[in-house]
């Protein structure tokens, strides 16, 4: 526009730009990396709650003691011994162990909140998970060939660590993933590989291909669950003994296909997060209904609420602007005319 224009009194389209330095609050990306964070302190307050069940507080069989000698059964000796040994010392002291361990839940969820006690508390749920994994899931059943995914293998606690290393505090964009942002691209992607590598090759070993050993996984999962969810468990169980070893092997493909799709274009890599989270959501639903949590006597969710909050920290991200073809600027700056 010439300055004889503007001097007629012809409108003039003013672009509002801030000062340097001033982002506008509106405008201001979301931090994901510090969403996941707290949906995993979420997690673990959960957990914490689920630690304070009256039972967990009772010796015996039906106690806590009795769930961790439990888990000792088909690891090598020497790892029983140490799970069993374990379990005699929650036996003589319930009260005060249980609320140690309720405590310790609580510290990590609380210290997840606040951004002072963040990595202390990263640091403590990646010790408390790593032990947990040894004393309380046996290792996830690897050593007694019963760590199909299927059943949470291998052992839902285990994923809490990885979560921990993936959601370390660090500045950068969350671009091209948010997993990405504190290990780099490639640690990012050599974790999500074995990961899903690891599920897959878990699914045909052992008994994890077994249809009767399916049926009877499912069968023990169902004890108190409501009646709707009875019925599920008894279709999951028919599926299972009649076609078990397919369905392994059907999982153990999925997770292939999902591995790969970390080095696929990020609109083909969307699609195989979404088919890891459907898949997943599927078995925390008709398998380990999930979690156990609705007949009561559940320590945690299981693992597939896990591997779904890691599926979604590699949800490709963009940050590639969109372009006002009118103004040449971002469609998101303000414009006013006057």
């Amino acid at each position: 526009m010439s300055i004889a224009e503007a001097r007629a009194g012809a409108p003039v389209e003013l672009v509002a730009v801030a000062p340097a330095g001033v982002v506008d609050a509106d405008r201001r990306p979301r931090d994901l990396q510090r969403t996941f964070q707290l949906v995993l302190a979420t997690v673990w307050l959960f957990d914490a709650v689920l630690q304070l069940q009256p039972f967990m507080f009772t010796k015996g069989a039906n106690g806590l003691s009795g769930m961790l000698n439990g888990v000792a059964a088909g690891n090598p000796g020497w790892i029983a011994h140490t799970i069993t040994w374990n379990g005699s010392i929650v036996y003589h002291q319930p009260f005060l162990t249980n609320t140690i361990f309720a405590g310790i839940q609580f510290l990590i969820a609380f210290g997840l909140i606040y951004r002072r006690t963040l990595k202390p508390a990263l640091v403590l749920s990646i010790v408390w998970s790593v032990g947990v994994w040894w004393f309380g899931e046996g290792l996830g059943a690897v050593f007694s060939g019963g760590a199909t995914p299927f059943g949470g293998g291998p052992g839902g606690v285990l994923f809490y660590a990885v979560l921990a290393v993936l959601l370390w505090p660090s500045e950068g964009p969350d671009a091209p993933f948010v997993a990405a942002r504190t290990v780099g691209v490639r640690a990012a992607k050599a974790v999500w590989t074995v990961l899903w590598l690891l599920l897959a090759l878990l699914c045909v070993v052992g008994s994890g291909r077994s249809p009767q050993a399916l049926h009877d996984l499912v069968a023990g999962l169902s004890s108190g669950e409501p009646g709707w969810l009875a019925r599920i468990d008894r279709s999951t169980q028919s599926l299972f003994l009649h076609h078990g070893t397919t369905m392994a092997i059907l999982l153990a493909l999925v997770c292939v296909v999902v591995a790969a799709g970390v080095f696929l274009p990020p609109r083909v890599s969307q699609w195989t997060v979404v088919l890891a989270v459907v898949v997943f959501a599927l078995i925390w639903v008709a398998v380990q209904d999930f979690g156990g949590i609705l007949a009561g006597g559940a320590t945690d969710p299981n693992a597939a609420p896990l591997v779904i909050l890691i599926a979604l920290l590699y949800w490709p991200q963009t940050t590639a602007p969109r372009w006002s073809g009118e103004s040449g600027l971002p469609a998101s700056t303000p414009r006013r005319e006057g």
